[in-house]
């Protein structure tokens, strides 16, 4: 039954507007206190990478979410509660990210940034993401893919905090957390 359930809310879960999730318990996970390019532009390709090289570089749920555009569960993610000041690079060419100091808790279930790193204000021509049109959902939704790789990593949406007033809102297991050096 769990098993039915889990791939119940892969096809039906993609990161939610805020208001989907806003009545879930649990906030940014147990314990959790608040957190602290555009389509055009050209991308830096890896060379080629076939999907069987991918399944073997990654676990059947990064290459799940990275490469066939899917979504963890809400709430489930290994760095939604995480506090730690870092840099959060892509799982699957290790490019950076996003900052731990641009992360805040959206109470959405997924890990959320105010701001991609490398961007200045909405300049992102040196932030290691491109922003996609989404509408598999059957509405327009802005996707995030990591520059170098093209990997899934989530979606952003208007809804974030100030100066930006953006929330990424991005999936764990595209992600590696690098934990900053003292």
């Amino acid at each position: 039954m769990a098993r039915l359930l889990r791939a119940l809310s892969r096809l039906l879960l993609r990161e939610a507007p805020l208001g989907a999730v806003r009545g879930r318990a649990g906030g940014c996970g147990p314990g959790a206190g608040p957190g602290r390019g555009d389509a055009g532009s050209p991308t830096k390709q890896e060379p080629s990478v076939t999907k069987s090289e991918w399944q073997k570089k990654l676990t059947p749920e990064q290459f799940y979410v990275t490469r066939e555009k899917g979504t963890e569960p809400p709430f489930s993610g290994s760095y939604l509660s995480n506090e730690e000041a870092g840099m959060y690079h892509c799982v699957c060419c290790d490019s950076p990210l996003f900052s731990s100091e641009k992360k805040y808790c959206s109470g959405t279930g997924w890990p959320s940034f105010s701001e991609a790193h490398g961007a200045s204000g909405s300049d992102e021509s040196h932030a290691g993401i491109l922003r996609r049109l989404d509408t598999s959902l059957g509405a327009a939704r802005t996707e995030v893919v990591c520059r170098q790789c093209e990997a899934h990593l989530g979606h952003v949406f208007p809804d974030g905090p100030a100066p930006t007033g953006q929330r990424f809102c991005i999936n764990s297991v595209a992600l590696t957390f690098k934990p900053k050096k003292q």
